[in-house]
């Protein structure tokens, strides 16, 4: 533990200096920009241009003219020059802050530091409304779905509730972003083409995803539910729409793509409430039939979780090797199946032994018969 406790704390030192990092670089750019915006002058109306003030009529100072009014289409947009003077004076503050970073982050946060604080805080308060009202809607969707539609299942809630929690913070953070003065517009493009770029390379996982949307849907077993899929049975744990978790017998975790359940058998043993035992004995054949379908009828009514209705039956089901089988079937509450099933066998076998009746395994008789002798001059 001492080992798992040392890594573990590492790691998370790690992370937090990164994230510091990150933060730092940030609140660096962001004071820049701040900085270079506050220090541009908006432009200035000169009066009346060279064109305007030349008159009309004189030819020298029409030619004289013409010059000026190239000029003055060659002279860049103000928008223009903003972003221009903006880039230029961010990556002057850059080249100062890795050049004399210590006068350059005092002067940084003496003359904008404030400003720039109370975005930041405004920014991490609207992250903290958002995620609070999150969870909040969240919950009572997942409370009126359960209201509405009470056979759903636990992953059709909990897919619902996450869906709505996670929209209202996609929009808090939008929201927040743009209280930082950031164009989100760009970023949710970007957004776009990376999860394309991202959904075509993982392809495997995406067809896990649609296969939890139709097992969302279809719902063919719920979390507590015993089942068997993909070859492999226990009690359901947890399910998402990518994977499903069981719990074995034997208390291992199996963690299941959905993809391989949705494209096999899938066996739920406790989707109903009741379960029939279906226990075949076998007797010999010299035993009495209707003695030993009797007894076997007793031990089946008189075990305690057996219903009464369906009445259990004792059937002979076929002639075997060794063995006349006889088969008996009980209905009994499903939580009450295994244990049921146990007992059965256990009181059987002593009844059995108690009235007389044999339970025969499997046997061979082998009659042998002297050679004639004829066969036995000609071997010699």
């Amino acid at each position: 533990m001492v080992p798992l406790r040392s890594r573990f704390i590492a790691a998370m030192g790690a992370s937090v200096r990164r994230v510091a990092l990150l933060s730092f670089l940030v609140m660096a750019l962001v004071l820049g920009m701040a900085r270079d915006a506050s220090g541009q002058a908006p432009p200035q109306d000169s009066g009346p241009s060279a064109t305007q003030r030349a008159p009309a009529s004189e030819g020298p100072s029409s030619e004289r003219s013409v010059p000026a009014a190239t000029e003055d289409a060659a002279t860049p947009s103000p928008q223009a020059s903003g972003l221009e003077g903006a880039k230029l004076g961010v990556e002057r503050e850059v080249r100062s802050l890795f050049s004399d970073p210590v006068p350059t982050l005092k002067r940084w946060f003496l003359e904008d530091g404030p400003r720039v604080a109370g975005r930041l805080l405004l920014f991490l308060l609207i992250l903290i409304i958002a995620k609070v009202l999150a969870r909040i809607a969240g919950r009572i969707v997942r409370r009126a779905v359960a209201r509405s539609a009470k056979n759903a299942s636990e992953l059709f809630k909990a897919f619902i509730e996450n869906t709505v929690s996670n929209v209202v913070f996609i929009l808090g953070l939008i929201l927040a972003l743009q209280n930082l003065g950031l164009d989100v517009a760009p970023l949710i493009a970007g957004v776009g083409v990376v999860g394309f770029i991202v959904g075509f390379a993982l392809q495997d996982t995406l067809g896990n995803f649609a296969a939890g949307i139709m097992l969302l849907t279809y719902r063919p077993f719920d979390v507590g539910d015993f089942v068997e899929v993909a070859g492999k049975e226990g009690t359901v744990d947890s399910m998402t729409l990518v994977s499903t978790t069981l719990m074995t017998l034997d208390n291992q975790r199996l963690t299941i793509p959905n993809g391989k359940i949705w494209g096999d058998v899938i066996r739920n043993a406790t989707a109903n409430d009741r379960r029939r035992m279906n226990e075949t004995v076998g007797i010999g054949y010299d035993d009495d039939i209707a003695r030993a379908e009797a007894v076997a009828m007793e031990v089946a009514k008189s075990l305690q979780h057996v219903l009464a209705d369906p009445e259990p039956q004792v059937l002979v089901t076929s002639l075997g090797d060794s063995s006349v089988n006889l088969s008996i079937r009980a209905w009994v509450p499903t939580k009450e199946y295994f244990g049921s099933c146990c007992e059965l066998r256990r009181s059987v076998k002593l009844r059995f032994d108690a009235e007389g009746i044999s339970i025969p395994y499997p046997q061979r008789d082998v009659h042998v018969r002297a050679l004639p002798k004829r066969a036995e001059a000609v071997e010699s």
